[in-house]
Order: C-alpha cells, then structure tokens, then sequence
C-alpha cells in the first residue's frame, strides 16, 4: 500500500545471511545508488545505517513511488556490484522488506533505533558516531557531506524539540547515549518490534491504516496500466520541463538525429533525475531501440559534453542543506 508522503522503514539481508556488505568500498556503492534512488524518486531520507549483511532506511516518500524507486534501488545496486565483482546470483534474501511508519509516534524511535544499530552490534560507541561513515548519524555534524534528502528534524523532534543547529546535534548524541544505556527506554519506544510485523506507530494510526487499506481493497486493485500511465505521465513532465530549459521543442527531438549529443545530454539528465527506462527514452525522444539508447547514453556520460550537460542540469541537487 503505497500513499503520498508515506513514511516507511525498509530493510534487507544478503542472501543466506551473507556479508554483501563486505568491505568499505561496497557499502560506498550501496550509498552512492541510494543518493541517485533519492534524487531519481525525491525520496526524504530520515536515517539510515548499513551493516555488514544488511541495511535499514526511514524513508518518506512525497510521491507515492517506494516501490519503483526500490526497483531501481536494489536493481541497479545488484548489477553494478555483480559486475565489480565478476559475480552471478542474489544478493539479498528476496523483496526487501517496509513497514509503513507513523509520522508522529513512530518515525523519531524509528530513526533512533537506526542510528544505535551499529552500536548495539559492537562496532563503534556512541560517541564514535558523529565520525562512523556508515549510519546517518555523521550527516548531523558535517554541513560539507549532507545531502539535500536528508531530513534529520522528525529523530531530533523527538529527542526533545531539538533543533538542527550544532547545539541541537550535540544534545541529540547525549540523547542517544541516554537511550542506549536506559533499557525501559527502548522497550517503551518499542525497538523490539521496529523490524517486525507491517507497521511502526500507535494503535489509533494501525486502525487508521486498517480502514484505509480496506476502503483501497473494496475499490480493487490498482490495473498495472494505471499505474504505469502515471509513471510515465511523470516522465513526459520532467521531458517538457528540460526542453523549455533548453528552448527545444518535441517536433525538435522527432528532427535530430539518434546519436544528436543535446538529445543523449536530455536522457542522461531523465535518467539521473527519475526511474525512466531506456524503452521510453528510446521511444519519446527518437533514439532508437532499447538497447542502442542503453549504449549511446552510456558512452555519452563517459564523455560528458558540459556545455549541453550544464544547460540540463536538475535546478536540485544534493548540496549541503543549510541549517
């Protein structure tokens, strides 16, 4: 059940338990696809931590689109770490796993449980957070490596109206270190059942969400062709939006060429900024097959053009957000 400004906790293991995560350089990898993932969906990415053998996001989602963006997600991630690694085969144990959030009671534990992940797992003390590369908590403290997805205010709400300002950040370490050490703390913020069952929140919000997803059943589901008719009805949108950025027109993209270099500048554009595939780009902007796009746009990126790159450019990009 997907909604706008959905709130979701998701997570996955590697396969049979394995370490996918192995090595510094692939959680790297794993976090660069999930800052293209964000930019592609306008994901709002509350906390997240990477582990050994898995992952946990708090997740928001103002367009109602978790499930095409973790398709891209774990697809992308899949290919170019299978292709690093001259490996076959699944990564992960299957389709990862969302619990739908409570906004207000359920989205600060949730990032708090996120951010004391690795400490619960021995790899580093809480006071060594604000320098651990792979968990969220480092982007409270570092204005230089904090994307513009990144939006820590519901975890530090809830640590005690704190504000995200170094002061804020500060206390909300101590809050964490309070919270660590205090077990009745944890169980009445239910950290016990974060990874469990469907949903994190009050009851009032799990009737809420009961009545909401049998008002959704008794009008049936959702045909594939709707759903694939307002993806690409997004699709044509950002289309025309970087056309007029760029004074072209739609009859300008059935005259150029294939191979025209601003055609292959708008398709990596699309394609950094949304989850379109090739099959459209190839269609919409008169590329060619599928598999020709794939190629063009490929060689196109390694050897950037950045006069026609810059003319393209998203206005958003993953800049620090200003405090």
């Amino acid at each position: 059940m997907e909604s706008e400004a959905g709130v979701y906790h998701v997570l996955n293991r590697g396969n049979y338990r394995t370490d996918v995560f192995r090595d510094d350089k692939t959680k790297a990898a794993f976090l660069k696809c999930l800052m293209e993932a964000c930019t592609r969906t306008g994901w709002l990415l509350h906390a997240w931590c990477i582990m050994s053998n898995h992952y946990h996001l708090a997740i928001s989602t103002p367009r109602a689109n978790l499930v095409d963006g973790m398709r891209w997600l774990m697809g992308t991630f899949a290919i170019r770490f299978n292709l690093f690694r001259k490996e076959h085969g699944h990564m992960f144990q299957g389709r990862y796993k969302s619990l739908v959030v409570d906004p207000n009671g359920g989205l600060g534990p949730l990032s708090h449980y996120i951010h004391l992940n690795p400490v619960r797992a021995g790899l580093c003390k809480v006071s060594e957070l604000r320098r651990y590369r792979w968990s969220s908590v480092r982007w409270l403290f570092g204005q230089s490596y904090r994307p513009e997805c990144f939006d820590p205010r519901p975890a530090l709400a809830h640590a005690g109206q704190l504000g995200d300002t170094p002061a804020g950040t500060a206390n909300y370490l101590k809050y964490l270190e309070w919270l660590a050490e205090d077990e009745l703390a944890r169980k009445q913020q239910r950290f016990d059942s974060m990874s469990k069952g469907w949903l994190i929140g009050t009851e009032n919000f799990a009737k809420a969400m009961v009545q909401e997803h049998r008002e959704l059943a008794a009008g049936g589901p959702r045909p594939a062709h709707e759903l694939r008719a307002a993806r690409e009805a997004a699709w044509q949108e950002e289309l025309e939006a970087i056309l007029r950025r760029s004074r072209r027109t739609a009859a300008d993209l059935r005259a150029a060429g294939k191979s025209a270099e601003w055609k292959l500048a708008i398709a990596a554009t699309l394609k950094a900024r949304t989850t379109v595939t090739n099959r459209w780009l190839g269609e919409n902007l008169h590329l060619g097959s599928l598999h020709e796009v794939s190629r063009k746009v490929a060689a196109w990126t390694r050897r950037t053009v950045p006069v026609v790159h810059k003319k393209t450019q998203p206005t958003t990009n993953h800049k620090a957000r200003p405090r």
